[in-house]
């Protein structure tokens, strides 16, 4: 669960008070505020419904966060969740403008490449021309053989069927378009092919 939810929604805080209300727990342990929540409200809902239940907020280092009696210490709470909170604006935002340089640079951010984005970013660092040609070759024929995979998975118009991808994988295979270790193509491969 991210710390910017709402401490009502979360799964895990509901099972917390089912289990206090069931068994009597009084005191509840955290590594520190920020790992209860990073937004300031969201925080003090939190510890105000943990102290209607006559339970502690415990810090790992052993802060109290239930702790009302001194007004400096609520403070000091609230200053640090206020704090927290601004972090994690911060580094979202910081994040947020890494990838979207990342997607101009490299026209892509998050998960996996596939194998064609791989041949085609190793052709660019290629520091020699036969290198560069062989990863452009390979790019191309990799091009060929989604084509070519596009094209056996299509519905018969006679019966509507589909082949299979392992059918797909050996069609390939009698074509001469294989994985890069020079064997047919694995069934997950195809699969990731027609999804590309």
């Amino acid at each position: 669960m991210s710390g910017a939810d709402p401490i009502e929604t979360r799964p895990g805080f509901k099972a917390l008070l089912d289990r206090i209300e069931a068994n009597g727990v009084r005191v509840v342990i955290v590594e520190d505020a920020s790992r209860f929540a990073r937004e300031l409200m969201a925080q003090e809902l939190g510890i105000v419904l943990l102290t209607r239940r006559g339970v502690r907020l415990l810090t790992a280092n052993g802060d109290d966060l239930t702790d009302t009696r001194d007004p400096s210490r609520k403070m000091m709470r609230q200053i640090a969740g206020a704090f927290a909170e601004y972090e994690k604006t911060r580094l979202v935002g910081k994040l947020a403008a890494a990838r979207r340089r990342k997607r101009e640079d490299a026209g892509k951010c998050e998960g996996r490449w596939t194998r064609l984005q791989r041949l085609e970013e190793l052709a660019k660092k290629a520091d020699t021309d036969e290198a560069r040609s062989h990863y452009q070759e390979a790019a191309e024929a990799l091009q060929a053989a989604v084509a070519m995979a596009r094209r056996l998975r299509r519905a018969s118009p006679k019966t509507g069927e589909r082949r299979s991808l392992r059918k797909i994988s050996a069609e390939l295979e009698k074509a001469g378009y294989l994985n890069e270790r020079g064997r047919r193509y694995n069934p997950n491969s195809i699969k990731l092919m027609l999804e590309s």
